[in-house]
């Protein structure tokens, strides 16, 4: 008679362990690949600022995402396949033919419970703890797995190649704004985030892809003065005036020489008054050019960031507007670019004007016309495209490619445009809904 051989000998207990050791691995795989790639790239570089290594070593092995996914789920399926290899030999052994679906269900509940689901579970729960904790680790298994990944990631390319499909490995880069601004939308609509806070913040985002010309004041509403005009009348008309700058013309509007402000004027005119017996006589010999600045000309497409720049670096806050043929085409401010960042400001000296934007009776809006569309868009939630068109009437006129008359009603892009009122060729007052 044979002897037989003991199921629970010395084999099975080292096969056991080294099933346990193989999951507890595959639960590190398995957190530290949801850790490192939830984790936020903005709190690891506080934490690394703060001295902690672990997040600074976060931080340099998610700069190349594709690298670390490859390891880490190379060392994933290392173990998984592994430890069910050793499960379905010990199951096999104990149960015969059976053992090889039961080694299936069990070492499925198992990976599915504990490798993945409550590892991953704790990741999320903890990204930033998690991936500074497990990232000095994983840099080593990149290190040991480098050559095969790298010949993987050659191979997918070539294969993804074959489908026209083109991997940019620093494409992530580019998404970063866009990353934000569906955070902060994310935020809003869930009540995180105030609407103010999140137009501010994409206001200041935006201003690099966005030109001066998109938010100038167009030459038909710049006040100037006629440099040849009658003293008193000028200084009557920097008087009666709402701004503090005025540019100075002479004998076309398009010829700019200079830019008054009205605090030099101030010292001028109060200079001629305190030192001469006849004030008259001296204010009619008065030369406006005698305290213009010189004005500052910048060309259109000048994007508004790089325009808030020069005017923080000129220390100026007031520009003429060109386009390329050097023809005047509006006029821009500081407080024009910082205004599409905090909303409009406005000041004891600015006129009592109607709401560029309310609501009528019948629930549709009443937009002026000179209304940017990127602010009707920001004030309503909408997303009308602004790409052919700055304003709501240029819009309108874009689409209709005419004139449109008054009552005359359009529908595009999703929304009903009824013009109200209309000035020369000039679209003063639209009705506008949303369909």
């Amino acid at each position: 008679m044979e002897a037989t051989t003991p199921i629970l000998d010395f084999a099975f207990w080292i096969t056991s362990g080294a099933i346990l050791t193989l999951l507890v691995l595959s639960a590190f795989f398995s957190g530290s690949e949801t850790a490192l790639t939830a984790a936020s790239r903005g709190k690891l570089r506080a934490q690394a600022e703060k001295g902690s290594a672990g997040a600074e070593c976060a931080l340099n092995i998610t700069e190349d995402n594709e690298r670390l996914i490859g390891s880490v789920l190379l060392g994933n399926n290392l173990v998984n396949i592994l430890a069910t290899s050793l499960a379905t030999a010990l199951f096999t052994r104990m149960f015969g033919e059976s053992g090889v679906a039961l080694a299936t269900l069990v070492m499925t509940l198992l990976v599915l419970v504990f490798a993945e689901v409550l590892p991953k579970t704790y990741a999320i729960t903890n990204a930033e703890a998690a991936a500074a904790r497990t990232a000095p680790i994983i840099v080593m298994v990149i290190k040991v797995f480098s050559p095969i990944v790298s010949a993987v990631r050659l191979f997918v390319r070539m294969v993804l190649g074959l489908f026209g499909v083109q991997t940019d490995p620093d494409s992530h880069i580019l998404a970063v704004r866009d990353e934000i601004a569906g955070a902060l939308y994310l935020g809003q609509s869930e009540g995180v985030v105030e609407k103010e806070d999140r137009d501010r913040i994409l206001g200041a985002l935006d201003l690099g892809e966005r030109a001066v010309e998109e938010i100038m004041l167009h030459r038909s509403g710049i006040e100037m003065i006629d440099v040849d005009a009658d003293p008193d009348a000028i200084l009557n008309q920097c008087l009666e005036s709402n701004h503090t700058r005025l540019p100075l013309y002479r004998d076309d509007p398009d010829n700019i020489i200079g830019v008054v402000h009205a605090k030099d004027l101030l010292r001028a005119m109060h200079k001629l008054v305190t030192g001469s017996t006849s004030s008259a006589k001296a204010l009619s010999k008065f030369d406006i050019t005698s305290v213009a600045r010189k004005p500052y000309f910048v060309p259109e497409t000048t994007t508004l960031d790089d325009q808030m720049r020069q005017f923080l670096r000129m220390r100026s806050h007031f520009a003429i507007v060109v386009d390329e043929y050097g023809s005047l085409q509006g006029l821009i401010t500081l407080e024009d670019i910082l205004e599409e960042i905090v909303g409009e400001i406005t000041d004891e000296f600015d006129p009592d004007a109607e709401h560029a934007i309310r609501k009528s009776d019948d629930n549709q809006f009443l937009v002026e016309g000179a209304m940017t569309i990127r602010d009707l868009n920001r004030a309503t939630d909408w997303n009308l495209p602004d790409e052919a068109a700055n304003t709501v009437a240029g819009l309108v006129i874009h689409e209709a490619q005419m004139i449109p008359k008054v009552d005359q009603v359009f529908i595009f892009h999703g929304f009903r445009f009824q013009v109200i009122a209309r000035k020369d060729n000039r679209i003063t007052k639209l009705k506008v809904s949303k369909i």
